[in-house]
């Protein structure tokens, strides 16, 4: 059964961190590449960060780089999303998500392309105060 679940979430101040982590069904760990996505209230919804099957190869968007970082742990089946140096603007609610790794990249970098993206957890909400 393809499963994705997300946990983490929760409020915190401006400059605070928080680790989100995504623990995903093992026929979509072992074949699908692994990325976060986020929509905050009233926007679309937008790419964060994406880790490729195999290699790991990491790609992030311009507005966290520096400040995230995701990792994978083969033996927990999970993808973490650290988020370190939180901005307002980082709030809304953060959806992990799952397809082969130039689909999940179209995804990251193309708001057309989202909704593409094959399979999605439920989601887990950050907010962050100034």
């Amino acid at each position: 059964q393809v499963q994705l679940a997300e946990s983490g979430g929760g409020s915190v101040q401006a400059g605070g961190s928080l680790r989100l982590s995504c623990v995903c069904s093992e026929d979509i760990f072992t074949s699908q590449s692994i990325g976060w996505f986020r929509q905050a209230p009233g926007k679309e919804r937008e790419g964060v960060a994406g880790i490729s099957l195999g290699r790991g190869t990491t790609d992030y968007r311009h507005f966290v780089e520096g400040r995230f970082t995701i990792s994978r742990d083969s033996a927990k089946r999970t993808v973490y999303l650290q988020m370190n140096s939180l901005k307002p603007e980082d709030t809304g609610v953060y959806y992990c998500a799952a397809d082969e790794w130039t689909a999940l990249v179209s995804g990251l970098f193309r708001a057309a392309a989202v909704k593409s993206v094959k399979y999605w957890g439920q989601g887990t909400q950050v907010t962050v105060t100034s």
